[in-house]
């Protein structure tokens, strides 16, 4: 339990447990004192796979000194303590997509491309509050699994727009979480976009998906740069994400280009996803996506790959050499039927992997510690070469570090050390999940599953405390969600219908593509039938 005599203004009261007088304070807001001093935790060294007794004095929401017990602190600085507890970087979502969280759980076997189909019916006529519900049921998981950061690929239909965009920031605000928000955009529509779907369909169906239609890339690159030249958000900043190469006309992936060099802000891209989506690109540009968004010259140490589950040795080289990222999403690339992505191979070729849940309509769940885990154990059924398995050690920093990486907030973020942001989250070692502690990398990422949070500070203000979240009201939360899903439901309907009608065509021809011979193979089993 954390005892907090000196705060500044809060809600606090008090309650007795074992005979325990507990004095319970919010830190909702920041306090008033300029220091806050972390006592009698035990930090967590990746590197030396061990944790230290440590105390930790922060100064306004930066770590200002870490030093043995009884470290010396300015005289009224807040005091927390940190018995029993177990501090570690807070996690960093490397990707995710705020839109889905209304649709998590809608449903169970769809591919990348089934779900891309699906979107009008996961996503259908979208309020600005539902975009603000949607990111703050994101936002509040998270944070309560302790994750602290997250670059969010956030679409919106036809196009971006800046009221939308900032009822999602301020979701991650009123939150407390900080966020790289990337407007999710394309010139062309799914269908338009795989080669000779849009024949395959019947005429009716034809029809009925023209009103998916993007709108014209010069509208949509007016809208980012709107939303660029005065964003007033200070925890989420903006990136740009055109969402998969070839549903971006090279006119829009070079405008993309451009407004990121001119405004000095990050891309994200889902290449090579799926296997469907590294057939087309051959099939339209005669190269790989990563070469093609190469020669457009996207490919930066700004630039992140989504995904990256088809990409090969040179693919993997190029973007070595140039100092990507890849976001590597274990959990979404087994639920969609993706594959198993080489991340040794990216290690191997000097890539920075950060690891991400992807959205929740295709992950069902924001957890950061799930999604490390899954990181370790998918990497060992890709071969017998236990060398080559992805450690703990490896697992936890891209979690950490890889991911700060690829959002570019490598400078504040992704370690708990003087300089850097006071994002850190505190594990309970009385829980169930650390009795006993041995290797505790070991534990964060085998063993914690995000039940062991018991507080996480974010900047020097605590978000979650005692396990209670204190910027959300979760069952006005629940009530919202509910009431949400109630208004849509006359199209929910509809939509579902025309789903399931083209579900019928792609869900065939599709898989067909994915089974055109490709120089590599990331799919679970040995081979799959012809």
């Amino acid at each position: 339990m954390f005892l907090s005599p000196t705060r500044g203004r809060g809600t606090c009261d008090s309650s007795r447990r074992g005979g325990t007088l507990l004095r319970l304070c919010s830190m909702a807001t920041k306090s008033k004192r300029p220091y806050t001093i972390v006592r009698g935790g035990k930090l967590l060294d990746i590197a030396k796979r061990k944790a230290v007794a440590v105390d930790i004095l922060i100064k306004g929401d930066t770590i200002a000194e870490i030093g043995r017990p009884g470290l010396a602190a300015p005289a009224g600085a807040t005091v927390i303590d940190a018995k029993h507890r177990l501090m570690h970087p807070g996690l960093i979502n490397a990707h995710t997509h705020s839109p889905g969280n209304l649709a998590k759980g809608l449903h169970d076997r769809w591919s990348l491309e089934l779900l891309l189909t699906a979107s009008q019916w996961a996503h259908i006529d979208y309020s600005l509050e539902d975009k603000y519900l949607s990111a703050q049921i994101g936002a509040a998981e998270m944070v309560m699994k302790g994750c602290t950061a997250a670059y969010d690929l956030a679409a919106e239909f036809p196009l971006p727009s800046v009221e939308g965009l900032s009822a999602m920031a301020q979701a991650y605000e009123d939150v407390g979480m900080r966020c790289m928000l990337a407007p999710l955009v394309a010139d062309i529509s799914f269908f338009e976009a795989i080669p000779g779907l849009m024949e395959r369909l019947p005429p009716r169906l034809r029809a009925e998906v023209e009103s998916f239609k993007q709108a014209p890339w010069k509208v949509t690159t007016k809208q980012m740069r709107r939303a660029l030249q005065k964003w007033p958000f200070e925890m989420v900043q903006l990136a740009l994400a055109p969402t998969i190469p070839f549903h971006c006309s090279d006119d829009f992936l070079i405008a993309c280009r451009d407004l990121a060099k001119e405004y000095d802000v990050g891309i994200q891209s889902h290449v090579s996803e799926s296997k469907v989506e590294a057939v087309a690109g051959y099939q339209i540009y005669g190269t790989s996506l990563t070469a093609h968004m190469d020669k457009m010259g996207l490919i930066n140490e700004r630039f992140t790959v989504a995904h990256g589950v088809w990409l090969d040795d040179d693919d993997m080289k190029r973007l070595g050499d140039r100092g990507a990222s890849v976001a590597h999403n274990p959990g979404s690339n087994m639920r969609l039927g993706s594959g198993i992505a080489d991340v040794r191979g990216m290690l191997d070729h000097k890539i920075n992997v950060g690891i991400g849940t992807d959205g929740a309509n295709c992950s069902d769940n924001q957890n950061m510690y799930e999604a490390t885990r899954l990181a370790s154990l998918v990497s060992k059924v890709r071969g017998p070469d236990w060398q080559r398995w992805l450690g703990t050690e490896e697992a936890l920093l891209a979690a950490t570090e890889g991911g700060a990486r690829a959002l570019g907030l490598h400078k504040q973020i992704g370690k708990v050390a003087p300089g850097y942001k006071a994002d850190i989250v505190f594990l309970d070692l009385q829980h169930i999940n650390w009795i006993p502690t041995n290797d505790p990398v070991n534990g964060v990422v085998h063993s914690e599953d995000g039940s062991g949070v018991h507080s996480v500070m974010i900047g020097g203000r605590m978000i979650v405390e005692n396990r209670k979240i204190l910027t959300v009201d979760l069952p006005k939360l629940a009530s919202q969600a509910v009431a949400s899903k109630a208004r849509r439901a006359p199209l929910t309907g509809p939509a579902k219908k025309l789903y399931l009608q083209l579900e019928k065509v792609v869900g065939t021809f599709c898989p067909g593509l994915a089974k055109e011979p490709l120089h590599i193979h990331r799919f679970g089993a040995s081979q799959h039938a012809h």
